[in-house]
């Protein structure tokens, strides 16, 4: 309540990161169910995304060091949109398209996740970081639920794994608006830090 510029981070975070999270957790449905992809292609793709998460997180760093983190995540969030969008459209039985997709998703899935602590970290007062980081992984599990809800009940109601996977890009649509919305320097001040010259 003292820090409401913080908590509407938050909220733009658990929105846009349900949505990460619910692609993250439902790509193998949609690659076997809709895409006809086989269990090679799906490990395949698992491991190229932990692998290139990793590249990711490196380069999103290195842009953050740049035009700062609040823009940065702003643009992760337009490539995980523009992502998403693509894999709606992803022809089947085609390997390659699909690994392409997994490579989209593992260079941006890094780089959001550890860029958005680490700004929620410059949004905390200092001596409070163990409570609001406890409050930011137990409103991540509180929250988990919303993208798988929304994904299983858009299948129920078309039959179709596309129109259950584009679905999602409300999660970033939501949150971009709403972390667009956080006047990230004000609320670091408001905490007491100081925002670094790129924010």
């Amino acid at each position: 309540r003292r820090y409401p510029l913080t908590l509407l981070f938050l909220a733009a975070f658990l929105l846009y990161n349900d949505g990460i999270q619910t692609v993250i957790t439902q790509a193998s449905v949609f690659g076997s169910e809709e895409l006809g992809m086989d269990q090679t292609t799906l490990i395949g793709a698992i491991l190229l995304v932990q692998v290139l998460a990793v590249a990711g997180a490196l380069l999103l760093g290195r842009l953050a060091e740049v035009f700062g983190a609040k823009r940065t995540i702003l643009g992760s969030l337009v490539a995980w949109t523009v992502t998403v969008g693509a894999g709606y459209f992803l022809p089947s039985g085609e390997p390659l398209w699909f690994f392409a997709l997994a490579a989209a998703i593992g260079m941006v899935l890094g780089g959001s996740q550890a860029l958005s602590r680490s700004l929620f970290a410059q949004l905390v007062p200092a001596g409070k970081e163990a409570e609001y980081f406890a409050l930011y992984e137990v409103s991540d599990r509180g929250t988990s639920w919303l993208g798988p809800l929304l994904f299983g009940v858009v299948y129920q109601l078309t039959g179709s794994y596309r129109d259950a996977i584009i679905s999602l890009i409300v999660f970033f649509v939501l949150g971009f608006v709403l972390l667009l919305k956080v006047p990230v320097g004000r609320a670091m001040r408001a905490v007491g830090n100081t925002p670094p010259a790129r924010i």
